[in-house]
């Protein structure tokens, strides 16, 4: 059967599918190095029948999860997924195979599966004659949690968000060092939260000699305020000249830390990427921001903006290799938020000639 047009999906699917987007959004952080995926199950009238997620690495993929949930029910039903099934045997089956015996008959997916190893699922699927609509509400999708998975996939290295915060007139601490409390309680909630997310939380080894930080999710995701989420980010320290004391809080046993032996960026990322690192939060200090700037490897930046002035003290981002105004690194918003008396702007670089993508 050929392969039918977005337009012909139907309220109840484009229902699904922003349904499913939001349960995505609810494992991002905790899948990689596979997607965050969701699948919802339909029966011939458009109720829902159950709904399914990615578990993490080495677990069922969204659509077993989902037919599991729905058991014999599943026959002459429809998925709907935010990534197109899988048509390869990894660490678990193929996800077509598994749509096909459960007796699915028609299939919507968003987002076309970029991976080689696991493309094709779309075209398994027809010629066994499910019914298969492809790309709505893709863009909405493709901009949630799948995001940094595509564009690892696109680029074989891990997305990075690179945040930071800062006075209003763009210091990071005050003249004397000290830099607790330049934004308030909301933002470094808001913080934690954007933690949750990622895969690895990467610092230089001078943050980690200046502030000592513990580099956890605490607060979120259910946990009480103060207390540790169950699942942690893996710590990240690149540390090439080994100055970061073994005292340090970041080799504490409340997450898993890596020290890497290198000052280049891309070295650094290719490391990660081999681990299974999709989305990295890139949290300090100003050399290093300036460093994956410069090499075009910020993909994302957060930045929490206090309604403070110092007039003086260390600035957000060192050298960066820009001179004229000319090289600067233009940004589109994507997004304002008011996080109490603090602004969060979240922006993308477009990227000038010469750099990566």
């Amino acid at each position: 059967m050929s392969s039918a047009d977005a337009a012909e999906v139907t309220d109840a699917e484009l229902a699904a599918m922003h349904h499913a987007a939001g349960l995505a959004r609810g494992i991002a952080g905790r899948t990689s190095p596979n997607p965050p995926v969701a699948a919802v199950i339909l029966d011939p009238a458009g109720r829902r029948l159950g709904e399914g997620v990615t578990q993490p690495a080495g677990g069922e993929h969204a659509e077993v999860m989902a037919l599991r949930e729905v058991g014999e029910a599943a026959r002459g039903a429809t998925a709907v997924v935010t990534l197109e099934p899988c048509n390869h045997t990894g660490r678990t089956g193929p996800c077509t195979e598994a749509l096909l015996a459960a007796g699915i008959t028609r299939v919507v997916f968003a987002v076309s599966d970029p991976n080689p190893l696991a493309a094709g699922g779309g075209d398994r699927l027809r010629a066994a004659g499910v019914e298969v609509v492809a790309g709505p509400a893709r863009e909405l999708v493709a901009e949630g949690a799948l995001r940094p998975w595509l564009h690892s996939v696109a680029l074989s290295r891990p997305f990075v968000t690179w945040k930071f915060a800062s006075t209003l007139d763009g210091r990071s601490a005050a003249a004397d060092g000290t830099s607790k409390w330049i934004s308030n309680p909301v933002s470094r909630t808001d913080v934690h939260e954007l933690r949750d997310i990622v895969d690895a939380i990467v610092v230089g080894s001078n943050t980690v000699l200046l502030d000592d930080p513990q580099l956890t999710v605490r607060g979120v995701g259910g946990a009480a305020d103060g207390e540790l989420t169950q699942r942690q980010p893996l710590r990240v320290v690149i540390d090439r000249r080994h100055r970061v004391p073994p005292d340090a809080q970041i080799f504490d046993d409340a997450a898993e830390t890596l020290v890497l032996d290198t000052a280049v960026p891309r070295f650094a990322l290719k490391a990660l990427y081999d681990r299974g690192i999709r989305h990295v939060l890139l949290e300090g200090g100003a050399t290093l921001a300036g460093a994956f700037l410069e090499a075009g490897l910020v993909d994302e930046v957060v930045a929490y903006i206090a309604p403070k002035l110092l007039g003086a003290g260390p600035a957000a981002l060192n050298d960066a290799g820009i001179t004229s105004m000319v090289d600067a690194v233009t940004l589109e918003v994507s997004d304002v938020i008011r996080l109490g008396d603090d602004v969060k702007i979240v922006a993308r670089p477009s990227r000038p000639a010469g750099q990566e993508e």
